[in-house]
């Protein structure tokens, strides 16, 4: 049997003795979330996406959402106390968090930034996150989601 590579968040987490479940897949960067969920044969409200943005005052933030839902600037900026938000670019992604597009995860990047994660996760026994690369995802109760990450709960969500 191989044995599993481990990632940085899983490594993090094995570090922080936080319990979570390893999910692999095909690593395909075309899927979308909704088909990410469906290859777990989960509610894709549970499978969570992590986006970052920048702020107005050049300060980067870590949106956590549901796959199946869009992040309001709007509402983001409120919660994060910036004027606007926007998405960064995508080739801003490796050299910023150390993860590329569709392997981001809100452990482990680089440097930890400010985090919010939609206050439907703790609504869940568990819920779903990328483990840092494309084809891997962890199952983590939100409770220790937002204890590692220091996330802040909130409607951040169109």
């Amino acid at each position: 049997m191989k044995k599993e590579e481990k990632t940085n968040v899983m490594r993090v987490l094995d570090a922080k003795k936080i319990a979570y479940e390893s999910h692999t897949y095909d690593a395909d960067p075309t899927l979308t979330g909704e088909q990410i969920a469906g290859i777990l044969n989960e509610d894709s409200k549970k499978v969570f996406k992590t986006l970052v943005t920048q702020g107005k005052s050049n300060t980067y933030y870590v949106f956590v959402v549901p796959v199946n839902e869009e992040l309001d600037l709007k509402k983001a900026a409120k919660a994060a106390g910036e004027k606007s938000i926007d998405m960064i670019k995508q080739k801003e992604l490796l050299p910023l968090t150390g993860y590329v597009h569709g392997g981001c995860s809100p452990i482990g990047m680089k440097k930890q930034f400010k985090t919010f994660i939609h206050q439907t996760a703790s609504s869940y026994e568990k819920i779903y996150v990328s483990a840092g690369r494309v084809g891997a995802q962890i199952e983590i109760s939100p409770t220790d989601l937002i204890s590692v990450t220091r996330s802040i709960e909130a409607d951040i969500i169109v």
